[in-house]
C-alpha cells in the first residue's frame, strides 16, 4: 500500500502544473471561466498535499505561521489592489487570490487560539497510566505558566510557575521537535530522593498511601498487574502505579545530560538536585516511564503547558471529560 509521503508526492506531481498554468494563463477569470471548479479542486489538492509533507520536516506551529503570514499578504495585497482599482470597480480574482481570502481568517483563528489559548494532543504511551490512558485526547492551557512567542516558545510575560503535582507538556530536551508529558516532582532548588521506590522532596518525604492494585492490557495484550498507590505532591492528590518485582531504576539506561553532576546514582534509586530554570518530571507509572531520571532536567524555555482535560478517547468514550489532577 502507498504511503502518504508518497501519495503525498503523487498529488504535487499532478496538481502543480495546473496550478502553474492557473497562475500564468491569460484566460478570462470570474464567473464565466469554465476552468474554475476544477482548477480550485487543483489549488485544493496541492495545499493539502504541501501540509502534509510539510509536517515531515517542520512542526505544525511553524507550518500556521507561515500559512498565516502568506495568506495575510495576499488578502493585503488583494485589497490594496482593489483600492488602487477604486471603490465598486470590477477586479478580476485569481484562485489563489480567493483560496487565501476564504482560508485566511480560519487560519489566524486557530493559530492564535493554539499559539495562545489551548493545544490539543494525543497521549501516544502508557508513562501517564492510570492519570493518562493511551489514545486520550487532551487540551493543554498554553497561557497558564505565561505567553511565549509562537515557534520560538520563548517567554515574553510570565504569569505562573509549573507547581509540583502538576501534569505539564514540554519539549524534550533531547529532540525539541518532541513534545513530552509528565507530571512536575522538582522545582527549581529542590533536592528529589527516590530510593526505593519512595519519593521525597527537600528532606521531606512525599506522602503515599497503598491503593490496591491496577490490572491494564498492554500492547502485547497480556494483562499486567501494579501496585498502584494515592501520591500527594504540593496540592495534588493522584494515583501512581508500580512493578513490585522490577528496579527503581535501570542504571544502565542512564544518560549524560547537561548538569549531570547535579544527580547521584546507586541500585537503590538517585538524588538530584534541580538547577535554576528547570524541572525534575516523572511518569504516574513509575516504573515504565522514560523521564528526568533517565534524561534530565527540563529547562524553563521548553514548557508548553499545562494538562487540564481528556476531551475525546475513541477506545473509551468515558474518559471524555475527565479532568487532569
Amino acid at each position: 500500500m502507498m504511503d502518504l509521503f508518497k501519495l503525498g508526492l503523487v498529488g504535487l506531481a499532478v496538481t502543480l502544473p495546473i496550478v502553474l498554468w492557473d497562475l500564468f494563463s491569460k484566460r478570462p477569470r470570474g464567473p464565466q471561466d469554465p476552468h474554475a471548479g476544477w482548477v480550485q479542486t487543483a489549488w485544493l489538492v496541492m495545499l493539502v498535499c504541501a501540509f502534509g509533507l510539510l509536517l515531515k520536516v517542520t512542526g505544525f506551529s511553524e507550518i500556521l505561521l507561515a500559512a498565516s503570514v502568506l495568506t495575510g499578504l495576499v488578502v493585503m495585497w488583494d485589497w490594496l489592489r482593489r483600492r488602487r482599482s477604486g471603490i465598486g470597480a470590477p477586479v478580476a480574482h485569481s484562485t489563489w487570490v480567493e483560496i487565501s481570502r476564504s482560508f485566511f481568517p480560519v487560519i489566524l483563528v486557530v493559530f492564535l487560539v493554539r499559539s495562545f489559548m489551548f493545544e490539543p494532543f494525543k497521549i501516544p504511551s502508557g508513562s501517564m497510566i492510570p492519570t493518562l490512558r493511551i489514545g486520550d485526547f487532551i487540551l493543554v492551557n498554553k497561557y497558564t505558566y505565561g505567553i511565549r512567542l509562537p515557534v520560538t516558545n520563548h517567554a515574553v510575560i510570565t504569569i505562573n510557575h509549573p507547581q509540583r503535582g502538576e501534569v505539564m507538556v514540554f519539549k524534550y530536551p533531547e529532540d525539541p521537535s518532541t513534545n513530552y508529558i509528565k507530571r512536575v516532582v522538582g522545582v527549581p532548588g529542590d533536592t528529589v530522593v527516590y530510593e526505593g521506590k519512595h519519593l521525597s522532596i527537600n528532606g521531606q518525604p512525599v506522602s503515599t498511601t497503598a491503593d490496591g492494585t491496577f490490572t491494564d492490557v498492554e500492547e502485547s495484550l497480556n494483562y499486567a498487574s501494579f501496585d498502584r498507590f494515592q501520591e500527594k505532591l504540593g496540592d495534588h492528590t493522584h494515583s501512581i502505579i508500580t512493578v513490585d518485582q522490577q528496579p527503581p531504576i535501570f542504571l544502565s539506561q542512564v544518560r549524560d545530560f547537561p548538569d549531570r553532576s547535579a544527580c547521584l546514582y546507586n541500585a537503590e534509586g538517585f538524588a538530584c538536585k534541580v538547577p535554576a530554570g528547570h524541572y525534575f518530571m516523572m511518569g504516574d507509572n513509575r516504573d515504565r516511564s522514560s523521564d528526568s531520571r533517565y534524561w534530565g532536567f527540563v529547562p524553563e524555555d521548553n514548557i508548553v503547558g499545562k494538562a487540564v482535560l481528556v476531551w475525546m478517547n475513541f477506545h473509551d468514550f468515558s474518559r471524555i471529560g475527565t479532568v487532569v489532577h
